[in-house]
């Protein structure tokens, strides 16, 4: 199974926060999964950790490295499809990060691991 990490879900679970669902951390933990992290979430980890709303022990692109390493996560990037993807979108959801992410689930055909309940507004497969 591919799964896609929305950022507080890739941040609870490096951080072994409880809010996180049990279903997302056996998905995440099942070394059978293959786990995509967005740079949608770098990017937004990059701007609150710049506004003070993130800290991180290590600089944002050496926390990622590690992460991937430790979890075997892969790198998603952002692609023209997504963008074009994301053009299309009604907005039911403003937060120009999820907009992504959510069109980066569509293009790409995978569930996204999230606790939003605005992604159910838009043809993804959502799990928590």
């Amino acid at each position: 199974m591919q799964v896609l990490l929305d950022t507080h879900t890739l941040l609870w679970f490096f951080s072994g926060n409880e809010n996180i669902s049990i279903t997302a951390l056996q998905l995440i933990e099942d070394s059978k999964n293959l786990k995509y992290i967005s740079l949608v979430s770098v990017w937004e980890m990059a701007i609150k950790q710049s506004k003070g709303r993130l800290n991180l022990s290590v600089p944002i692109d050496d926390y990622i490295q590690q992460k991937i390493q430790l979890a075997d996560f892969k790198l998603l990037d952002i692609q023209l499809s997504h963008l074009q993807t994301v053009s299309s979108l009604p907005f039911h959801h403003n937060d120009p990060f999820d907009r992504l992410l959510i069109a980066q689930s569509m293009v790409k055909n995978i569930p996204i691991v999230s606790r939003d309940s605005m992604f159910d507004s838009y043809k993804v497969d959502l799990i928590w």
